[in-house]
């Protein structure tokens, strides 16, 4: 999940050096039984509650909900990162909470964080200052459990692997083509790559292996574009482990582990509900990352937030050039979704960053600079647009943006008939996304969605990577070595073509270089290698450099995480 905006710089009564934990441990929480009852109507029996303000909902009464009609879906996706900050999940939250704040129905819908990012680069991810959703500390730690689980399905399966070649490997598995890895939801590079099985014949047999972290496991793709158990069983039986030493593919089902999966995971998902700070109803359940895999929520909290509220706030990690694009042509393609409207986050320091400011320079005015950063925000409204889903520009405030920067910005974004509201909900909560809430509204009402993937199911491999580059990336083309082109041939002919395809990149960037900011033109997206998710049903392109297990930054956010003499957590945001 992105990292909240909360930052003194931005501005507001409360902004006096609280923290978003401070914030978040002063809340007065409601009990989940009563914001079930209350807010979604939801009785106590179909809840099954971790604690006092958390529970996951019954999947046997979400089933009794298929015949409601929908409520209308909203995106909140970003700009291309920068270390300025953007705030996506805080607006996310803010947006609910506006929603609620204007008389609307709405439920928000994120991803649960990783441990790995919460000990590493940035701490938690919960939103930030007065639009987050808690109990912060339970959301970005332990939680209900979810991630475990996910872990020890994956785990079983590489157990469930070594064990059947130790035992005679009667299905003929070559030890060298082998492709499932093991998962650890920690940022552990040590883990990167391994020899596993030494210690002699009782141990089996000695391999190269290696760990990716929890969220970039197949499982967890499966686990949230699954649309309950009896699919979720399918497709964890059709992960391909890896290959005969004829090159015939070994799945999950020839190994029979995909119901003991199944079992592991059956508690898991179940949507997770917890609240916002104004007490308004949130699921938070499933947390691909949107760099390596395809960065949305579960199917199933989301089709259930659909038939609860008259507006969904969900998110895409990253920016609409990986999250929005995998959100459209992955999710929704898969799951039948259709959103009625995207709302895309900025901020003017970021912004200005993209035009070519240091960062100790953003705090002054400079709208060169803001006009040259512009051109990332106008190539990802142009992106979304390209789906036919109608665009909000919501710009989180800090207090050093100037009049004449707000207005230059708002004029531009008018220049491309994009509204372009200033919203406050990290100092004022939903009131201070109040104008952005009906703008939405009212842009929803104005200009129905006309929803379409960005290609067809029939496009070949080769031409879905090259389309998405072209027309998302602003790139040339792509380019593959001549056996990793091979690879694409032969997965049109083995019946994957119709997959739709992943992207692994740099989130920091259009291009695969994450130091080339703004909108670059005319690259050249390379890629590295094919990975056949058959379980989730999509071809992941590994372009440029990206890794599946990150590591620790030399000063990691574990060093300031700890426990007050009271027990209670500190360091966390």
């Amino acid at each position: 999940m992105t990292t909240s905006n909360a930052s003194p710089g931005h501005t507001g009564q409360h902004q006096q050096a609280r923290s978003d934990a401070d914030i978040a441990q002063a809340a007065h929480l409601r009990p989940i039984l009563d914001v079930a009852r209350e807010r979604l109507g939801i009785a106590p029996a179909h809840l099954q509650p971790y604690g006092h303000t958390k529970a996951k909902v019954d999947l046997g009464y979400l089933a009794t909900l298929a015949d409601r009609p929908d409520g209308k879906l909203i995106l909140v996706t970003a700009i291309t990162p920068t270390p300025a900050g953007e705030g996506k999940t805080t607006t996310t939250v803010g947006l609910t909470d506006a929603l609620n704040h204007i008389g609307e129905r709405a439920i928000a819908c994120l991803r649960e964080p990783s441990l790995g990012p919460c000990f590493g680069v940035k701490g938690g991810a919960a939103g930030g200052g007065y639009a987050q959703v808690v109990p912060m500390e339970d959301i970005n730690l332990h939680f209900t459990g979810d991630f475990h689980a996910i872990g020890a399905a994956n785990n079983l399966l590489a157990a469930m692997l070594d064990n059947h070649i130790y035992w005679g490997n009667e299905l003929g598995i070559d030890p060298r083509r082998i492709g499932w890895r093991r998962a650890i939801d920690m940022n552990d590079r040590a883990l990167r790559g391994i020899v596993s099985s030494l210690g002699g014949l009782a141990n089996g047999y000695p391999r190269e292996d290696g760990f990716d972290i929890t969220v970039a496991s197949e499982v967890m793709a499966i686990f949230c574009l699954a649309n309950g158990l009896a699919d979720l069983e399918q497709r964890l039986a059709r992960i391909i482990v890896g290959y005969t030493r004829d090159r015939k593919p070994v799945t999950a089902g020839d190994l029979q582990a995909a119901g003991a999966m199944a079992v592991l995971l059956r508690d898991a998902l179940a949507p997770n509900l917890v609240q916002t700070l104004e007490h308004n109803p949130a699921f938070i359940h499933g947390g691909p990352f949107a760099n390596i895999a395809h960065g949305c929520n579960s199917v199933i909290a989301t089709r259930a937030a659909l038939k609860l509220a008259d507006y969904v706030v969900t998110e895409a990690g990253f920016g609409a050039d990986l999250g929005a694009e995998k959100f459209f042509d992955i999710k929704c393609r898969k799951a039948g979704l259709a959103p009625a409207a995207a709302v895309i986050v900025a901020t003017i320091r970021a912004l200005k960053m993209h035009g070519g400011l240091p960062k100790d320079a953003l705090k002054q005015e400079n709208l060169p600079a803001l006009e040259r950063g512009f051109a990332n925000l106008a190539r990802h409204i142009a992106n979304v647009r390209r789906f036919g889903v109608p665009v909000v520009v919501a710009v989180n405030r800090f207090s050093a943006d100037t009049d004449a920067e707000i207005g230059r910005l708002q004029a531009l974004c008018a220049g491309l008939d994009a509204p372009c509201v200033m919203a406050d909900h990290w100092a004022h909560g939903g009131a201070g996304a109040a104008e952005l809430a009906r703008t939405v509204v009212a842009t929803i009402a104005a200009r129905p969605a006309e929803f379409r993937p960005l290609y067809p199911d029939a496009m070949s491999l080769w031409d879905k990577l090259s389309t998405i580059a072209t027309q998302i990336y602003g790139a040339a083309g792509i380019s593959a070595e001549p056996a990793l082109r091979k690879r694409f041939d032969e997965l049109q002919a083995e019946g994957f073509g119709h997959l739709p395809v992943c992207v692994a990149k740099t989130q920091y960037s259009f291009s695969t270089d994450p130091k080339v900011v703004g909108a670059p033109e005319g690259h050249v997206i390379p890629v590295r290698e094919l990975r056949l998710s058959a379980g989730a049903e999509f071809v992941v392109a590994v372009c440029g450099e990206i890794m599946t297990m990150p590591g620790l930054p030399r000063v990691p956010a574990a060093n300031s995480i700890g426990l007050s003499s009271t027990g209670s957590i500190r360091g966390l945001f």
